[in-house]
Formats: C-alpha cells, sequence, structure tokens
C-alpha cells in the first residue's frame, strides 16, 4: 500500500502537470471504485478546474475551486497516473478523466480496493476517516508525536500504524524506524522512555524524508505520477529482509506478526523496553 512518501511523490508530480486544467469529462469504468453515487461524482467534477493537488496521510485530495475536493485512498494497488494525451482504457484501467486541454488523468487500480469521492468542505470534514487522522509527521515536532503515546499500553508498531496516532506511517516506514531507532515491534510503549520514544519519531521522520527523496518505494505496484518507480526499496535497512542478517550486528532477522502486519526484526538490537 502507497504510504506517505508515494503519496506525497504522486502529489508533487500532478500537482504540477495539472494545477490549473480544466476536467471536462468523466468515464467511470468500475462504479464501486466510487463511494459515492456515480452520476453525482460525475455532475460535481465535471467542468471544475484543478486549483491544487495535495496530501493528507495517505489520501491524494485534487481540490476543484473552494468547494469542493476529489480523494483517491489508493489502498493497496491504486495508481493517479497524468497523461499529455487521451489515454486508452486498460484492464484495470477503472476512471478516466478527460481535460479541456487534450490531456486525462487515468485512475488505475488492479485489485478494485481503492476509493474515489468527491467531496465538498462540510462532507470532507465529517467524514470519519479524514476527520480522525492524528498530526502529519513532517508538520511536528519528533517531541509532540512522543506525547501522544508516552505511557501507553499499547504496543509500539500498532501505535505507529493506528491513523489517529500519527498520519501516513504504514508498514515499511514502521519497520524501518523502529529498527533504526532500536526498539522491537512488540514493545509496549508504557515500557519506553520518553528520550527513546522521541528518538523513534525523529528516525520515522529521518527516513519518511529520505523515502520521498527517492521518489518513494516500489515494491509490488507503486509508480510515480508520471508512471516511474521509486527507489528506496534499495536503501531499506531490516523491511522485508527476514532470513538476512542485521547490518549493524549480523544476526539473522527474525519475523513475527505484529497488529496484525508482518514484522522484521532484530531481536539483538531492538530492545523490548529501557
Amino acid at each position: 500500500m502507497p504510504e506517505l512518501p508515494e503519496v506525497e511523490v504522486i502529489s508533487r508530480g500532478l500537482a504540477e502537470s495539472l494545477e490549473g486544467k480544466t476536467i471536462e469529462s468523466v468515464k467511470i469504468l468500475n462504479h464501486s471504485s466510487v463511494k459515492m453515487p456515480w452520476y453525482l461524482f460525475s455532475s460535481r467534477v465535471a467542468g471544475e478546474k484543478i486549483t491544487r493537488v495535495h496530501r493528507r496521510a495517505k489520501l491524494l485530495i485534487m481540490d476543484l475551486g473552494e468547494d469542493l475536493h476529489i480523494t483517491f485512498h489508493l489502498k493497496m494497488t491504486g495508481r493517479v497516473l497524468a497523461h499529455e494525451g487521451p489515454t486508452t482504457p486498460e484492464t484495470h484501467t477503472r476512471i478516466v478523466f478527460g481535460l479541456t486541454d487534450g490531456s486525462s488523468i487515468e485512475f488505475h487500480d488492479t485489485r478494485k480496493f481503492g476509493e474515489v469521492r468527491a467531496l465538498n468542505n462540510d462532507e470532507l470534514q465529517e467524514w470519519d476517516f479524514y476527520k480522525n487522522l492524528g498530526p502529519e509527521p513532517l508538520e511536528v515536532t519528533a517531541e509532540e508525536l512522543a506525547g501522544r503515546i508516552v505511557g501507553r499500553k499499547a504496543q509500539i508498531k500498532g501505535l505507529l500504524l493506528n491513523q489517529s496516532v500519527v498520519a501516513g506511517c504504514g508498514n515499511i516506514y514502521a519497520d524501518e524506524s523502529l529498527f533504526r531507532a532500536g526498539i522491537h515491534p512488540k514493545a509496549k510503549a508504557s515500557d519506553l522512555s520518553k528520550e527513546s520514544l522521541v528518538k523513534l519519531f525523529f528516525e520515522l521522520q529521518a527516513v519518511l524524508k529520505l523515502a520521498i527523496q527517492e521518489n518513494g518505494s516500489s515494491i509490488r505496484d507503486y509508480v510515480d505520477a508520471g508512471g516511474d518507480a521509486g527507489g528506496f526499496q534499495n536503501s531499506f535497512k531490516a523491511y522485508g529482509k527476514k532470513g538476512e542478517k542485521c547490518p549493524d550486528c549480523g544476526k539473522v532477522f527474525e519475523g513475527a506478526t505484529v497488529a496484525g502486519r508482518s514484522s522484521t526484526f532484530c531481536s539483538d538490537c531492538q530492545k523490548m523496553k529501557d
């Protein structure tokens, strides 16, 4: 699933090519991708100008004027691609937006888990998923993020994945930041000092920034707005490396399911408590 860095890279690429353009037509090829009446979606967005493209958590958002927003929740395999001309729909093309200058936008989703909506300001703010999002990890300090979980009895990885605690972090960047901070994914926040938690969020911020610089991480389906793969997967220290040697101590990485997600960790380097 694309996480914060991947969606940030996509939003920046689309902003450069789409802001100021006007949507002329909407062709919905898979109605289940649109989580509202499809005819309402089409009537709302056709004829509107794209004024801004940005990200909130793992959501890609296109602002249309001052009171309308197309939200793309890409889930596992969703892609939003900009084309200089018309696009010919493929097997997994779900929505095509035709623009007045002859260019187009394609929402492509192999597994059909992605969700697209067209919401006005009030609807966006009242959407449970959106209104419950926690702070953006690159817009607050590591100390502020640590303060949200200090003393909590939940496992630390589950807290990182909880979008109401910190927005946009997923499995890849949770594993990477926990390894770099030397914290076991099953550790309880209440067993860790405030200093350890601050270090964790400092590492999370650092790894997110590095991933954005490297165009995100391409594991299976992710590509940016121009169809190019990311490169940060070549810099992984822990994620997906079960059975390989830890780069710090040489012990073999172990794997476990934590918070419902596969997790990789070094039992020597990553501590359960301070």
